[in-house]
């Protein structure tokens, strides 16, 4: 098995620490991986993406010109990287600021109201780990435990207090991704 995922959206929005995330899970599983981050040098409001590679074997090279996974939190970046899901891959996005909604028809689409969600819940700040919590609903590449083993590794001590709020939050998740199209 090799996933190979873009998470694009605006610095600020936890882009990188869940691509952080699904890197240390995926390590807790013994599996190669890949977290090779890009954004501009205005981060927070700025563009962000990180590609991740999870892999049961070596991976040659981080750098992709195709997605096995797209997961979409802007407008720029949904313009930018649905044409380069493969065919057959799966396109995840928050519609929140979403003016032009995937158009392609053959790739898988999934929408998950994160940013609502986390209002609603009062935990704006784990917004990503509800995208997080959608994603491994519909591909299950990595354990639940080993997310919360990831999220332990990747949080600064600091925030270990926050660590049950981002559980619930992944769980969450899990439960209001939709299907939009299927292939």
């Amino acid at each position: 098995m090799t996933e190979e995922i873009i998470i694009a959206g605006f610095g600020g929005q936890g882009v990188l620490s869940m691509g952080k995330i699904l890197a240390y899970s995926g390590i807790m599983q013994d599996q190669e991986v890949s977290w090779m981050p890009s954004y501009g040098p205005e981060m927070r409001g700025g563009t962000a993406n990180v590609t991740v590679i999870i892999s049961d074997d070596r991976i040659s090279s981080p750098i992709l010109t195709e997605y096995d996974t797209a997961i979409i939190l802007n407008q720029q970046s949904m313009d930018k990287f649905e044409p380069m899901v493969k065919p057959g891959g799966l396109l995840l996005y928050d519609p929140n600021g979403i003016t032009r909604h995937p158009e392609r028809k053959d790739i898988r689409i999934y929408k998950i109201e994160a940013n609502k969600e986390a209002a609603n819940l009062g935990l704006r700040k784990i917004f990503n780990m509800i995208v997080l919590g959608g994603f491994l609903k519909v591909k299950p590449i990595v354990e639940l435990e080993n997310v919360i083993k990831g999220l332990k590794k990747s949080l600064p001590e600091r925030y270990h207090h926050m660590i049950p709020d981002n559980e619930k939050a992944i769980t969450r998740g899990l439960e209001i991704v939709e299907e939009i199209q299927a292939v």
